[in-house]
């Protein structure tokens, strides 16, 4: 059975579905191709030192590039390349809990806040260059990504010191 024995009205028909289709196709985001449209939302913002800063942003950070990414819509830093250059961020180190400061990914050189104990012996933070990750559980810390000597510090930068703490603080592998 023939739904439209009418050749002018089919044609008619098939053009303006064809143009909702074209409407609706725009205002879901995406182009005629298939591809995101200049309208659709990049992605959320990424934080370093409590700063925002848009998707595909590139930073510079302790000699290295890092550009700003979405992972499972969740906003986070990508190490790229070493770079000779001066940041173009701050760096405050790892002092405190990043989870609101730094997006996954960040890096900062360690401080006293990551000091730890194993056995009798304290391993201070300062040692180690820290990066921002997440547990299964969404919980945000810094994790140990390497050796103090691979953060490049700027020109004049403060280092961070010796830790205040002793190896006397710690007992049985726990930091008192």
């Amino acid at each position: 059975m023939t739904l439209y024995r009418n050749t002018t009205r089919r044609t008619a028909v098939l053009k303006a579905l064809g143009a909702l289709g074209v409407v609706a196709l725009a205002s879901s985001g995406f182009g005629a191709a298939g591809a995101p449209s200049a309208a659709a939302d990049p992605g959320p913002d990424c934080l370093w030192a409590g700063a925002s800063h848009h998707q595909g942003a590139e930073i510079i950070a302790g000699g290295s590039v890092f550009t700003c990414t979405t992972a499972a819509a969740v906003p986070r830093w990508e190490r790229g390349a070493t770079v000779r250059r001066a940041s173009t961020v701050p760096n405050p180190g790892s002092t405190g809990n990043p989870f609101g400061r730094f997006s996954l990914g960040a890096r900062q050189p360690g401080t006293d806040y990551n000091d730890y104990c194993v056995g009798s012996q304290l391993i201070e933070g300062a040692d180690s260059v820290y990066e921002a990750v997440a547990d299964r559980t969404g919980f945000v810390f810094w994790k140990a990504a390497g050796p103090i000597g691979n953060w490049a510090f700027d020109q004049g930068a403060p280092r961070p010191g010796p830790s205040w703490r002793s190896a006397s603080l710690c007992d049985d592998g726990v930091l008192g």
